[in-house]
């Protein structure tokens, strides 16, 4: 079947951030890939990925090209349910016999809930769901495809039975040729990224626990499956000939630098060093000296490091498996070697109180990544965080379906007998204006922006958009 695979039109200043994993309005617009929507593309012959949020098209003109497909396959979240579901409609009521299906978190979670949301949803795919959209896509009958829910004639709901996960992660074909197909690479920017970027996977699943974390707990799993490096390394090199406007690559895996996964990613820095790569990865904040410097010594610039918080009692709570002292003395080791810090917290946690709220913000002051992205926390159903949540009151159950408001910006939707939604969301702006409006941090980015006419204009453009956010978190 002639296949479209869409990331559907969403409120202004979607971002889809983490792979498009969570939906939201950011302080800072920016666009990460779909590389969850271009993987099983790369494996559909004659198939488009259309990125309608990061490509700026209407609902009108994605409905215009929906419309030249058989099926149509739509990457949906918590938050952008309600509009994708809306777009299944509008999509049907002008191709009735176009097949629409959905994937991501949210349809894996709740599949039956997901289907009898809208008539206008043909199936849904559940697990990792790469190989279930080629086999959909090839025209199977849907009683053979696993991991699939439909709904019958009758209007009940079919589930088949699981798919299993994918083990040889080297079978999967590249998504860079997808991107440069039917991406415009112009459209995607993340702050803290050189520009143009480019951001790929090296594996999938997460060998820790964290109860927050979406994507481990409902589609990639607890068990880190990895491409080989000669693999990971053959793609870049096809970017590095292929797209020369690059000028980063972002290794986007959820802890690309896994104690248990250090030698293959040794061997992935020295071949990326070879080739005259900068690139950045995320990290959690314990790796070893010696592995920093040998990524830094091979192109590393970045680390994008989720610290959380900085009260170690929380930090058990959401089982992150660290304390603040490790993510000390990991910061200082990469201060020496030079290594570039974006730092990510979120408020809200389980444990959170006024005085920890502070603390984290002295903490982040302290240990001072370069830049920092402070987040609410969010209960995507799925996670033990939601399921933890709902058992001790702090979020009434199906509440999680508003994570984001009709503006798409995040909300506190977590509260505590001893501290409310309010006091947490307007943390998020206390935290901000604490860490960068200090002389010695306003400083810092001054000397960025003098380094480069480019950079001058983008630290512009996004401090405008902070400022912005900062006025919505006020209100």
């Amino acid at each position: 079947m002639k296949t479209l695979f869409l990331q559907a039109p969403s409120f202004d200043g979607f971002d889809g951030g983490a792979g498009s994993r969570y939906q939201a309005k950011r302080e800072i617009k920016s666009f990460w890939y779909p590389t969850w929507l271009a993987q099983p593309a790369a494996m559909v012959p004659d198939s488009r990925v259309l990125d309608a949020p990061a490509d700026e098209v209407s609902v009108e003109e994605s409905l215009r090209i929906a419309e030249g497909y058989e099926l149509v396959i739509i990457h949906t979240s918590t938050p952008s349910f309600p509009t994708d579901a809306k777009f299944a409609e509008l999509l049907k009521a002008r191709k009735p016999n176009v097949l629409v299906g959905l994937v991501g978190a949210k349809v894996a979670v709740d599949p039956s809930g997901s289907l009898t949301a809208s008539p206008a949803i043909d199936f849904v795919a559940r697990e990792e769901f790469d190989y279930t959209c080629k086999e959909v896509a090839e025209g199977r009958p849907f009683e053979s495809i696993t991991g699939i829910s439909y709904r019958l004639a009758d209007g009940t709901v079919q589930h088949n039975p699981p798919r299993a996960m994918i083990e040889n992660m080297d079978d999967l074909p590249f998504v860079a040729p997808i991107y440069k197909r039917d991406l415009k690479i112009s459209n995607y920017f993340i702050g803290y990224l050189n520009y143009p970027y480019v951001s790929i996977y090296t594996g999938r699943g997460c060998r820790s626990k964290c109860t927050f974390c979406l994507w481990p707990q409902t589609v990639g799993g607890h068990r880190y499956r990895t491409r080989s490096a000669a693999n990971v390394l053959a793609e870049a090199k096809w970017i590095k000939e292929n797209m020369p406007e690059v000028k980063e690559l972002m290794f986007d895996d959820d802890t690309f630098t896994d104690s248990s996964n250090m030698e293959r990613v040794h061997e992935i820095a020295r071949g990326l060093g070879a080739m005259g790569w900068t690139w950045s990865c995320n990290a959690k904040a314990n790796v070893p000296y010696e592995s920093l410097k040998i990524m830094k010594e091979n192109g590393l610039r970045l680390l994008l490091v989720g610290y959380e918080s900085g009260d170690d009692q929380i930090l058990h709570n959401i089982k992150k498996g660290l304390r603040t002292d490790i993510a000390r003395r990991f910061t200082e080791d990469c201060r020496k070697l030079g290594i570039t810090i974006h730092g990510t917290f979120i408020l809200g946690l389980p444990g959170e109180t006024k005085e920890t709220i502070d603390k984290t913000i002295q903490f982040a002051k302290e240990i001072n990544p370069h830049t920092i992205q402070v987040s609410l926390a969010a209960p995507y159903p799925g996670t033990s965080l939601y399921k933890q949540a709902v058992e001790n009151g702090w979020l009434k159950e199906n509440e999680a379906v508003n994570l984001v408001n009709d503006k798409g910006v995040q909300l506190a939707l977590i509260s505590y007998p001893h501290l409310s939604k309010e006091d947490i969301f307007h943390g998020v702006e206390k935290f901000y204006r604490a860490f960068y409006f200090r002389p010695s941090k306003i400083w810092e980015i001054v000397k960025e922006m003098l380094s480069s006419w480019d950079m001058m204009k983008r630290r512009l453009r996004e401090g405008v958009e902070f400022f912005r956010f900062l006025r919505a978190h006020e209100a």
